[in-house]
């Protein structure tokens, strides 16, 4: 090998080396920061594990039931109210509107208790996805055929059925998303999303309606529909319970007598029954009520917004003013006070009293509908969950059922004002029966 050539061979070993030293600290760099990444995905792991042993809330279950919360009460604050107008638009005695509201109640009352026993089995996943394609189909019902009495009464009582559905396996999907340390701030943040839905349906409805007395029914049903379709696709998205769970359930059968007998139960069914229908009433009577004081849909939808507002900025700071507030007295406050803004309107208020008085019937309903839920869930056991909502929905239908069609008659003699005195008197009695019965208890 002459001179030349064994410079060559020594400057290509030094490089060689050089490179296997570049390469070799490239690789060092690259296990470097595989390994950092695996201290922080590890890190951010038990972080999160640890604060969901911490809250005690399932946020992958959670998230997706209030998203789906939201749409299903835009859906329904837009069927309701639409409804109310397309009975006005086709000339239906006042009487008629109790008749087609409590056609939402009856069939749904017959299925209750049904529903309860299969949610009990842990198939809470599959009725939401149920419930969510009956609205589909309901909501397209009403968009092309929904032109007379016939048809409001079929496809409302169907609306009905599907609703429960829904609010039965959302109730015990909220449930099953937290134990027993965050319960509370499970439905805190379950009826946030509803107040949410609650909001913008009346939103829609104004917006819609501009200045008219009466919207254009057919084009309010048509967004119901759109609205449908995106919370079917909402309910694809929550996971059914474990199929270890649902065998677990599906042997243990608590009687219905064994249930109703619970000490403070009745109490606590019949308060939930007048706040849930008292919310109704008002959305299926506000309408009237603006006809004959010639209050146009731009004002009607935003006095139902602002209600809501009201009811979100409350359900917000539930779980806070429950930490200050005894159950019970909670329950005795809101509803009273709930009460307090119903009387309002039956006085000749002007409009911006209504205003003042239906921000305060939305803050306190929506902390007492809030307790509605959890005073049920307080007493229940785990094994009866679902019946025991059932239960809840079943009374709430029956008073869907007998008090707008009680309403209808009251307001037929009195107009629309001996209706909010009813419905003012009721809450603050009820809310006192809840006080005393659990006062009792302890």
């Amino acid at each position: 090998m002459n001179k030349s050539q064994l410079l060559w061979a020594t400057g290509l070993c030094a490089c060689r080396h050089v490179s296997a030293r570049r390469n070799g600290v490239k690789d060092i760099k690259i296990a470097g920061l595989a390994r950092m990444r695996g201290a922080v995905s590890n890190r951010w792991s038990e972080f999160l594990a640890s604060r969901g042993r911490a809250s005690d809330i399932d946020y992958r279950l959670l998230v997706p039931l209030v998203l789906y919360s939201a749409t299903v009460q835009t859906i329904y604050a837009i069927v309701r109210v639409t409804t109310s107008y397309r009975a006005i638009e086709l000339h239906l005695p006042i009487v008629w509107l109790g008749v087609i509201s409590a056609t939402f109640a009856i069939p749904p009352t017959l299925l209750a208790v049904w529903v309860g026993r299969l949610l009990d089995r842990g198939y809470d996943a599959q009725a939401a996805w149920f419930g969510s394609g009956i609205f589909v189909l309901v909501c397209a019902g009403f968009w092309l055929f929904a032109n007379s009495l016939t048809a409001l009464l079929l496809l409302t009582a169907l609306f009905g059925v599907g609703h429960l559905f829904l609010m039965a396996s959302q109730q015990m999907l909220c449930i099953r998303s937290a134990g027993p340390r965050g319960r509370d701030s499970a439905f805190g943040n379950y009826v946030v999303g509803s107040a949410i839905g609650q909001g913008i349906g009346p939103y829609l409805i104004a917006w819609l309606g501009g200045s008219a007395t009466v919207p254009a029914t057919g084009r309010l049903f048509g967004v119901a529909l759109i609205v449908s379709v995106i919370s079917l696709v909402t309910a694809a998205a929550i996971r059914p319970a474990p199929s270890h769970m649902q065998q677990h359930k599906s042997g243990v059968i608590v009687p219905l007598r064994t249930l109703l007998r619970q000490s403070g139960l009745m109490a606590v069914l019949v308060a939930s029954v007048i706040t849930i229908t008292s919310q109704d009433l008002l959305t299926i009577y506000l309408p009237l009520l603006g006809t004959e004081q010639n209050i146009d849909v731009r004002n009607i939808g935003a006095l139902l917004t602002a209600r809501s507002i009201a009811s979100l900025i409350s359900r917000l700071s539930y779980t806070r003013v429950l930490r200050l507030i005894e159950r019970q007295k909670l329950t005795l406050i809101t509803m009273a006070g709930a009460g307090l803004g119903f009387a309002c309107f039956a006085l000749p208020i002007p409009l911006a009293v209504m205003y003042a008085a239906m921000i305060f019937v939305g803050f306190s309903l929506g902390i007492a509908t809030t307790l509605s839920l959890t005073n049920v869930v307080d007493l229940a056991s785990a094994a009866a969950m679902g019946t025991v909502m059932s239960l809840r929905i079943t009374g709430n239908r029956l008073g869907q059922a007998a008090l707008p069609f009680l309403a209808s008659l009251v307001a037929a003699a009195t107009g629309v004002a001996g209706i909010f005195a009813i419905i003012a008197a009721s809450l603050a009695t009820s809310g006192a029966s809840v006080f005393f019965s659990r006062q009792e208890r302890a």
